[in-house]
């Protein structure tokens, strides 16, 4: 459920996590809120093609991924957008390295859908912020 507190942002979430399950679940959190362009991939490739032709204004990042770790795509995604990024695990020890590597949040799994979406909150009125101090 939407806070009440904070204003409606609209924005377009990129969701990356190799799980489905775990996707539809974000996917469910943020469709409650009624006022995201939700995208979610499976793999980086399929993020990174996405992000060629469109960069979203928020990256949910799962750390704890085949092939290409979570780390991996942040260091990625850090060369070429600063872009707020969450990252995600079911491992606390994964939170230094990804808060180091650049990542703005960083929440346990499981987590409470409502602390999720507060946190997706937060971090895009801090970018519409710093949008209006810069431009």
């Amino acid at each position: 459920m939407p806070d009440s507190n904070m204003p409606a942002i609209a924005a377009d979430i990129a969701i990356l996590d190799d799980d489905l399950d775990f996707r539809t679940y974000l996917e469910d959190i943020l469709a409650d809120e009624k006022i995201y362009t939700i995208r979610a991939f499976a793999t980086p490739a399929k993020l990174f093609a996405s992000c060629e032709e469109r960069v979203p204004d928020i990256v949910l990042l799962d750390i704890i991924m085949p092939d290409m770790d979570g780390f991996e795509v942040l260091q990625e995604l850090r060369s070429f957008t600063d872009i707020p990024v969450i990252a995600f695990s079911a491992s606390p020890a994964n939170e230094d390295q990804a808060l180091a590597l650049g990542a703005d949040d960083f929440v346990h799994k499981p987590f409470d859908s409502d602390d999720m979406a507060r946190r997706i909150r937060a971090l895009l009125s801090k970018k519409i912020s710093n949008c209006y101090l810069i431009g």
